[in-house]
């Protein structure tokens, strides 16, 4: 059984100190952090907790899903392997393909019919 947890339908003013206080409980943890929007910095209301041993992770498991922290019923279960991302970013590649012929969407201009880049 894998060590990271996610842990959902956490409270916006949850602190990584709280989900580590709150997962000793089950063990040692040996990792926390909060997922947070990276323009305003807030809590979008659920992180990954690791734990040290398999046992201690679905300790945590079994105790904490459904328990309530900062008047929140969270939930726990394993966290899912991360996904490759394409390349450019999680959005994919160049954004300024398909369309309207001629409408370079990343610079929101028309080009005049002429594919951007390449000489006629």
């Amino acid at each position: 059984m894998p060590r990271e947890l996610y842990v959902g339908s956490l409270s916006y003013e949850a602190t990584e100190d709280d989900l580590r206080r709150f997962f000793t409980v089950a063990g040692t943890v040996q990792s926390v952090h909060l997922i947070t929007d990276p323009v305003t910095g807030r809590s979008k209301g659920c992180g990954y907790v690791k734990m040290t041993t398999d046992a201690e992770a679905k300790e945590a498991i079994d105790c904490l899903d459904g328990a309530l922290l900062i008047d929140r019923k969270i939930e726990v279960s394993i966290a899912k392997p991360q996904k490759p991302q394409a390349a450019g970013g999680p959005r994919g590649g160049y954004r300024g393909k398909g369309g309207p012929a001629g409408h370079n969407e990343s610079r929101g201009r028309t080009t005049g019919g002429k594919k951007p880049g390449r000489s006629q």
